[in-house]
């Protein structure tokens, strides 16, 4: 194999990003796109050539994020969809892939896809039920 065919994640160097927490921009106290995008500089001065950012979509966080509501979104706690594209721009402009945490099999018990399922809707086989044993832990 060629240089030139080796995957660019090979021997790449990504840096993990959990929003929530990393850098606050407006002092409300949760991490937002905007700081992020305030420490990109220092980011891509440490040779990164991709962050990995835990899930941004919006959720109640009863799991940290990874609890999605919408996939069509971005968490308001973050900023908006304008300030997510923003930031994406400017990290390309760096040479800096974003990589999403997609968790497309663990949604929130808010998600449309969660209520249909649970109402015996079109997506009814999308989620696996059973009845909890009779201690009340799941089967």
């Amino acid at each position: 194999m060629a240089e030139t065919d080796v995957p660019w994640w090979k021997g790449a160097v990504v840096y993990q990003i959990y929003i929530r927490s990393f850098a606050d921009s407006n002092g409300d106290g949760y991490g937002d796109f905007a700081g992020l995008l305030g420490k990109l500089d220092y980011i891509a001065s440490l040779g990164v050539d991709a962050l990995w950012l835990s899930p941004v979509h919006p959720s109640p966080n009863r799991d940290w994020g990874y609890d999605v509501s919408d996939y069509d979104g971005v968490h308001p706690d973050y900023g908006s969809l304008a300030e997510f594209s923003a930031l994406l721009e400017a990290c390309h402009k760096r040479g800096i892939k974003v990589l999403l945490d997609e968790v497309l099999c663990h949604t929130s018990d808010e998600h449309a896809w969660f209520a249909d399922s649970l109402a015996r809707g079109a997506r009814s086989d999308w989620y696996v039920w059973a009845d909890t044993k009779p201690d009340g832990t799941a089967p």
